[in-house]
């Protein structure tokens, strides 16, 4: 489904939410002006039924939406085997970039260094772009309407998967944060606020707002979009200098080679994610699947200090889950603040939440609530000393819960892992692993090395020797589509059904054993 399909869909359901509520009003008017001489009449349109009606024309809307596979058509009529990497031509790639330089005032140049870093993508970069493809639906909407507002190119939201891979909580080792990598200094010049709690550098949407405003600001120094880039990623001073150097060029590729070679690389890298991410299925890239698109989420405000294991407890809303679409909180709690810091969720979680906000305020204060210590403490007769000594033996106090050395183990961070399953794995929580290695968030990387307190051994994993491929099933569950599954296991739709003959597409059922390899 396109943009503006979208937008047709989107004004239907609004119509008929319109003819609805009219046709509510009129006959709620009708039976406030007639008596009724049958006695009360059970009232068929009330607001419960009708705001879970239009919940659900939403909901299947958004479905629809999420489900949208329109690469499935290109990779079909391509021909494409599972796993195969095409080939393209210099004229054909230059050919798609034209295209793409046809529907933006932004130029992306078709030159030795674009083609080469495209290559390099499509080549060696293949996974990166079916997870950003995969994170783009929960990014990209909101993108979109923030440079449209601004009056910018909205190609540029492609900066955020060179700058973060579309990761709010990355951060580089010079220390710039979130989606579009702000420094400390410069969030701060474009009013993105931090403290114990919270860092806006990581919050979606007002660190694309400042990023939006910043590059604008470049765009007006320079009058050119490349070099624009050039000084996000360098900084003016950089760029200025470059410019002197090169006898006042006014385009980026006559002074590019006077530029830090980390920004040689920069708009070359720019332009091969565009061009990956808008051809993806060109190049037989099936995108990982969403877990949530930004048009199914809501966002609700609090007005008291809430911890996030709260919420979770109230809602079953996994806290690791929370702190995913709210990266902008450091920890798991959020503030109370004025004006309210907010919460963005899933519709249905959102929905939950506003009808028990009492109950959650409720319980957050039973839980998290301070007990003030009793200021009439009772010394024991066991230390009570006479006046004469001058020392006192008390044997030391020991809390068996504390982490010993003896039980300390260290675990390597592997592909695929994260802090549940690890937890798992020892037989410890989440928090715990979080307070043992001073982790201000679930996020984890490969590699890490994290400290482990637990007297159990963790599972072996025993080498075995390997064995031919094997034909692989996936079991469907509540929730599964034929669509769902293909690109849970980087399928297209014909390749799914060619694994399966015989299977109807539209009525797989819970239980139903689909081969997938």
């Amino acid at each position: 489904m396109n943009y503006l399909n979208m937008q047709k869909l989107l004004k239907k359901y609004s119509e008929l939410a319109l003819v609805i509520l009219f046709a509510f009003h009129f006959v709620g008017n009708s039976f406030a002006q007639k008596p009724n001489p049958f006695g009360k009449v059970s009232d068929t349109l009330n607001s419960e039924a009708f705001i879970n009606t239009v919940q659900q024309s939403l909901q299947l809307f958004y479905s629809d939406y999420a489900n949208d596979t329109k690469y499935d058509s290109i990779i079909n009529a391509l021909n494409y085997e599972p796993g195969q990497v095409p080939t393209f031509t210099d004229e054909q790639i230059c050919e798609q970039l034209q295209k793409m330089n046809e529907m933006t005032p932004f130029h992306l140049d078709c030159n030795s260094a674009t083609i080469s870093t495209i290559r390099f993508f499509a080549r060696e970069r293949r996974s990166f772009i079916r997870i950003a493809m995969g994170r783009s639906a929960l990014y990209f909407d909101m993108y979109k309407e923030k440079m449209a507002e601004y009056g910018i190119p909205i190609e540029l939201r492609f900066l955020s998967v060179i700058e973060s891979g579309l990761r709010p909580q990355i951060k580089s080792k010079a220390g710039a944060l979130g989606l579009w990598q702000f420094m400390y200094k410069t969030g701060l010049y474009f009013g993105l606020e931090e403290n114990s709690y919270i860092d806006e550098r990581m919050d979606p949407e007002k660190s694309t707002d400042a990023a939006c405003r910043y590059l604008k600001q470049l765009y007006g120094i320079y009058g050119d979009w490349n070099l624009a880039l050039a000084a996000y990623n360098a900084g003016p001073g950089n760029v200025n200098k470059a410019i002197r150097k090169s006898g006042n060029k006014a385009t980026y590729w006559e002074v590019r080679p006077y530029l830090p070679k980390e920004t040689q690389g920069y708009v070359p890298n720019f332009i091969a994610a565009a061009y990956m991410m808008t051809y993806h299925a060109e190049h037989n890239i099936i995108p990982m699947e969403a877990k949530i698109h930004n048009a199914q989420l809501d966002t609700m405000c609090l007005t008291e200090g809430v911890h996030m294991a709260t919420i979770s407890k109230l809602t079953d809303w996994e806290v690791e889950d929370i702190q995913t679409l709210n990266p902008v909180y450091k920890t798991a709690f959020i503030p109370k603040t004025k004006p309210a810091r907010c919460i963005t969720g899933p519709l249905e979680k959102i929905s939950l939440l506003v009808g028990i906000q009492d109950s959650l305020y409720a319980l957050e204060k039973s839980i998290y609530s301070p007990v003030k210590p009793s200021t009439n403490i009772e010394t024991p007769d066991a230390i009570v000393a006479d006046s004469s000594d001058t020392t006192i033996n008390v044997e030391p106090i020991i809390v068996d819960s504390l982490p010993k050395k003896e039980n300390l183990q260290y675990h390597k961070v592997k592909p695929g892992d994260n802090l549940k399953n690890i937890a798992l794995k020892f037989n410890v929580n989440v928090e715990q692993i979080m307070e043992w290695n001073a982790l201000r968030t679930a996020n984890i990387y490969v590699g890490q090395r994290l400290k482990i307190y637990t007297d159990q051994a963790p599972k072996v994993n025993v080498v075995q020797t390997p064995k031919p491929p094997a034909k692989k099933y996936y079991i469907v569950r509540s929730g599964d589509t034929f669509s769902r599954v293909a690109q849970k296991h980087n399928l297209t739709l014909a390749q799914l059904q060619k694994l399966n003959p015989g299977v109807r597409v539209n009525r797989i059922t819970v239980g139903q054993r689909l081969r997938v390899k």
